[in-house]
């Protein structure tokens, strides 16, 4: 009998080690989570009323138990890294279907799709035309390849200061001599195909007092109307009631659509005797290029494009489970979900105790601090040893009522 009680130690013990040694081999491993041997005591009855003086039979391993504490968080270069902190986890899609990590170290495969190091895509919920998500279906994060397409220059907005002892000109206004107007100020605005052009607006300064007209060229090219601009004693501008100066329309590149230009001039102003602009900013953008990914804390992903504009792709899809320790461990730090871990519930970083996103960092394993783990493993090796020693015991006496007839 004790040769069976001590053989039952010895797998528990074994099963220990196999259990530490797997927790120390991943200690390294991002997104990791170290188990915990669980045992329970074996005691066999086979009559009543023999509780008092029956012996029990020894010891067996009853569970692995995933432990699902954070690890601590490492800040890397990669925008595609995400870290987790919280309860949530990221889902993952493949052919054969969803599961679930907080591993983040993502890569982008070559149609853009976002993937971890065995092609899993991330999931995220998709951006509506109006800047929310839809929180009701799922889809792959792509990363956009395409350029960003232009947008036509329409309006261009002008803070500028006009000096109020400046004089008319003596001569007829003409680009190429300076001293047929007063002031100029260059500028450069964009086609519907995203081609720069060089604007110029030329101010020149009317007999009549407090009043200028403006003439408009896009490359060197008149757009065929002035307008005036007009201010009251105290430098404010009063005519056009609205500042709104629209010219034209001027064809500058056969391809593209007529440019119609409007220069807001609602905070010019006239005062002193110097010129000044502060401000000169045309509302279009040439094409873009994808230059960057940003993600936010509530796990919102972002394109950034060279020409200074972002779009939403999305926003990363959590999911959280009513018994962690139900989910059913895959290969690579996955887990897929269990009839003990219950459906994933989804939801999004930033609500609930589903946690916040941080791009650039990932979650080390919570088996790094190997001090821990070598304390598990000595006891682990000394509960081998002494159900080692608890079988020599036995032959011992064994071998002793063997003797006695001899």
């Amino acid at each position: 009998m004790a040769f069976n009680i001590a053989l039952s130690g010895l797998n528990a013990a074994s099963a220990d080690l196999e259990v530490t040694a797997n927790n120390i081999a991943n200690t390294a491993t991002t997104g990791f989570k170290g188990s915990r041997g669980q045992f329970a005591e074996l005691f066999n009855a086979s009559g009543p009323n023999l509780s008092a003086t029956q012996v029990g039979s020894g010891v067996r391993l009853t569970n692995v138990a995933q432990q699902f504490t954070a690890g601590s968080i490492e800040t890397t270069d990669n925008s595609l890294d995400f870290a987790i902190s919280g309860e949530g986890f990221f889902t993952l899609k493949d052919g054969k279907g969803y599961s679930y990590t907080r591993a983040g170290a993502f890569q982008k495969d070559a149609n853009g799709f976002v993937t971890n190091a065995t092609g899993q895509r991330l999931q995220i919920y998709p951006a509506n035309a109006n800047g929310t998500f839809d929180n009701s279906t799922l889809s792959d994060l792509q990363l956009l390849t395409s350029q960003n397409a232009a947008k036509a220059t329409s309006k261009v907005q002008m803070s500028l200061n006009l000096p109020s002892d400046a004089t008319a000109p003596a001569t007829a206004f003409d680009i190429t001599d300076a001293t047929s107007f007063n002031q100029s100020t260059p500028f450069t605005v964009y086609d519907s195909l995203g081609a720069t052009h060089s604007g110029t607006v030329y101010f020149v300064k009317d007999a009549a007092a407090n009043q200028w007209t403006t003439r408009l060229y896009v490359d060197g090219t008149d757009t065929g109307a002035t307008q005036t601009l007009t201010f009251n004693s105290s430098g404010a501008l009063v005519a056009p009631a609205n500042g709104q100066l629209t010219f034209p329309a001027v064809t500058v590149n056969p391809g593209s659509d007529p440019m119609q230009l409007t220069l807001d001039m609602t905070k010019a102003t006239q005062f002193g005797n110097t010129y000044s602009a502060s401000a000169i900013n045309p509302d279009g953008y040439p094409t873009g290029i994808l230059s960057s990914i940003d993600v936010s804390s509530e796990g919102v992903v972002q394109a950034k494009y060279s020409n200074g504009q972002t779009t939403s792709l999305g926003q990363l899809a959590l999911a959280q489970f009513s018994n962690q320790q139900g989910l059913r461990q895959l290969n690579n730090t996955n887990w897929a979900a269990s009839y003990d871990s219950g459906t994933a519930v989804m939801g999004a970083a930033g609500s609930g105790t589903y946690g916040v996103v941080q791009s650039g960092a990932l979650e080390a394993s919570n088996t790094s601090d190997l001090t821990a783990q070598l304390v598990n493993m000595i006891k682990a090796q000394r509960n081998y040893q002494a159900n080692a020693q608890v079988i020599q015991a036995d032959n011992k006496l064994t071998q002793t009522i063997i003797n006695l007839g001899n």
